[in-house]
């Protein structure tokens, strides 16, 4: 098997099997994360799709290799904010999201809905930091170059989600570890 940088030199040549095989190593967490940003599968497959065309008709401005899936992740981001935008509608996660995350599982069904609810109540900014961060697992430096912003920025934007997720469950539930009432 070809390594990721060789395949991303023969795609921005021209090469679309390479294309192909760099876009099937990352299509699950495109998806998944188009569909966190679109509430259902039409409209992400739809930015999924045109994120992909643009990818494709722009690989050769990609500088450096080794940030395919950076660059991509990117590209797949800015298309899904644009579509919200055109349709004027408020980003929100849908229940189906909690189900399909897997660190999540343990969680009661309650505490689905309440941290369901909490999220969509955050501004995109946050909400954003925080999906990269905890459920695509995505380091901070790499959300920095998602996002085209400085890390500082993205430590802020999740420090400040977390917060505002803590107060909007303030009184629910009790945390264990300081054994009091969050």
């Amino acid at each position: 098997m070809e390594t990721k940088s060789k395949l991303v030199k023969r795609a921005k040549k021209g090469d679309s099997q390479a294309f192909q095989m760099l876009i099937h190593e990352e299509k699950e967490k495109m998806y998944k994360m188009a569909y966190m940003y679109m509430r259902n599968e039409d409209d992400a497959l739809e930015v999924f799709q045109e994120s992909l065309y643009k990818a494709l008709n722009s690989i050769n401005t990609l500088k450096n290799n080794e940030y395919f899936s950076t660059w991509l992740m990117r590209i797949l981001i800015n298309t899904a904010i644009a579509a919200l935008k055109k349709k004027q509608k408020l980003v929100s996660i849908s229940n189906e999201i909690f189900n399909q995350i897997e660190n999540t599982e343990h969680l009661r069904i309650e505490e689905h809905l309440d941290l369901l609810q909490a999220m969509e109540e955050i501004e995109e900014k946050y909400k954003t930091v925080l999906l990269l961060r905890f459920y695509q697992d995505y380091s901070v430096k790499q959300i920095a170059a998602f996002l085209d912003c400085p890390e500082g920025t993205v430590k802020t934007n999740i420090r400040r989600g977390l917060d505002l997720l803590r107060t909007k469950l303030k009184g629910v539930y009790y945390d264990d570890r300081q054994n009091f009432i969050v």
